[in-house]
């Protein structure tokens, strides 16, 4: 079944997981802000979300994208700036830690998931953001080895030594028991560890994962195969990411390869989509849109949205025309052949972009 759902001002609202906690369907992303985005730029971005009915937003210690240690934590500070003018209790912040084996030495030197770094990320996330705790605080991506980031298949050669899961999920409880987190969630995950961090959770009483934030849309539904039925039945629920494919799916590089966008700006941080069949399949989903009136990028965030594992679709943008249109498509509903159009091309070109 749907996450339960509240309607109001136009937008929907769904319980985030398995917490109390009320979100918005449509969470606003903000890894450009401190990169493509100025602070005055990003606070505009924020005020438009909420005038649309936005609760939600999703942040990170190592934002903005493209990482680089001249910008590291500036989206925070961007947020923090805004949020201290604002209803602390209306809004749902998310933030992440950073983890290991990405080459980000500039944060915490290596960062890793365990007591240390755990306590320093969170103070220092805090701290920037101008609150005494953050709603949902996330894993970025594991601490143990998993592909990820357009890498398919699991090499056992690749695995490291990591911080035991029992071990995270007890630091975290003391970051909850002191009033720093309210809930905690998972990103990048696998099936298997979504399901020892519920396992160890029971076990032990600690607190429970209520959310996996993973990679979810029309060129990359691998979600589906193992994740959907792991989280319906331990009712985590599905913060979609990268909804519109880094662009792909608006059909802005069918007309211009060159098109400004994150593709162009930092080719060497969007490799999942240097894929052969990801161009064919753009233009197929683009064409649908079309052919049925609709925005290709309405489309693409409606189709995420209206999956019955999806809490929230995280949707970013650079000016606020580009987010206006983001945030209208929470108005869009599928019809029967828009889906079996869509159905049909997913079997043409199954995940091109995973």
């Amino acid at each position: 079944m749907l996450p339960e759902l509240i309607l109001e001002v136009g937008m929907e609202y769904r319980r985030l997981g398995s917490s109390d906690l009320q979100v918005s369907a449509l969470c606003l992303g903000t890894m450009t802000f401190g990169e493509q985005n100025t602070e005055a730029e990003a606070h505009a971005q924020l005020d438009l979300a909420m005038e649309y009915g936005v609760n939600f937003i999703d942040t990170a210690e190592m934002y903005p994208v493209a990482p680089r240690a001249e910008t590291v934590h500036r989206t925070e500070a961007y947020i923090g700036s805004w949020l201290k003018q604002q209803p602390r209790d209306k809004l749902v912040i998310a933030t992440k830690i950073a983890g290991p084996a990405r080459g980000f030495n500039w944060i915490r030197g290596t960062p890793r998931i365990n007591r240390a770094h755990l306590t320093a990320a969170i103070d220092g996330s805090l701290r920037r953001l101008q609150t005494d705790y953050v709603d949902l605080y996330q894993i970025h991506w594991p601490d143990r080895y998993v592909p990820m980031f357009g890498a398919t298949s699991y090499d056992v050669a690749q695995a490291r030594e990591a911080t035991p899961i029992a071990e995270q999920l007890q630091v975290l409880d003391e970051l909850v028991q002191a009033g720093k987190v309210r809930h905690i969630g998972l990103s990048n995950e696998t099936p298997w560890g979504v399901m020892e961090f519920v396992r160890y959770a029971e076990q032990l009483g600690l607190p429970k994962v209520v959310t996996i934030q993973n990679a979810y849309h029309l060129m990359n539904r691998t979600f589906e195969a193992g994740l959907v039925e792991v989280c319906h039945h331990t009712e985590v629920g599905l913060l979609a990411y990268s909804p519109l494919a880094f662009g792909w799916l608006t059909g802005k590089y069918l007309t211009d390869p060159q098109a400004q966008g994150r593709i162009t700006l930092f080719p060497g941080f969007g490799q999942r989509y240097n894929k052969p069949n990801v161009p064919a399949a753009s233009r197929e989903y683009v064409r649908i849109a079309q052919e049925a009136g609709l925005s290709p990028a309405q489309m693409a965030l409606a189709f995420a949205r209206t999956r019955r594992f999806t809490s929230s679709v995280i949707l970013g943008a650079t000016t606020l025309a580009q987010l206006q249109e983001n945030l209208k498509s929470v108005e869009v509903t599928l019809g029967a052949e828009v889906l079996e159009r869509i159905e049909t091309v997913h079997r043409l070109y199954p995940n091109p972009a995973p």
